[in-house]
């Protein structure tokens, strides 16, 4: 995966897509509505960033490309693709311990802040895609 040119689209299993890291100049899409939520993406080459109800979910610098992202009570899931190492944060529930797994090695465990956000580093090659799973302990 390189890319998901629609910017944001909705899979059949009923998962979210998104973003765009071969961009030169920002774009973004707003009031992308899925599962009864709706969705805003801002992408380009430095950075991807999705809300949902005007909500932080995720963000990535450098930008990237996500496939198939899900988000439960548990924790999230999501495929990951880019063109250079990215930091990712992403939003889950305050104050809480996750494990972090990348291609299904755990990457270590990490404790959410206050806010709920969890930040993390991918290794990311040019049509390399990346497993992500982030679950509660």
């Amino acid at each position: 995966m390189s890319s998901v040119q629609e910017l944001i689209r909705t899979e059949a299993d009923g998962s979210i897509s998104f973003g765009d890291y071969h961009l030169d100049k920002k774009a973004k899409a707003e009031d992308f509505e899925s599962g009864g939520d709706l969705y805003k993406v801002k992408t380009y080459s430095e950075i991807t960033k999705l809300e949902r109800n005007g909500m932080f979910v995720y963000e990535s610098v450098p930008g990237t490309a996500a496939e198939h992202l899900t988000v439960d009570d548990y924790g999230m899931e999501f495929t990951v693709s880019g063109d250079q190492d990215a930091q990712i944060t992403v939003q889950l529930e305050e104050d809480m311990e996750y494990e972090v797994f990348v291609d299904d090695f755990a990457v270590g465990s990490m404790r959410t802040n206050m806010s709920g956000k969890l930040s993390f580093s991918v290794e990311l090659s040019e049509g390399i895609p990346v497993q992500v799973r982030v679950t509660r302990r």
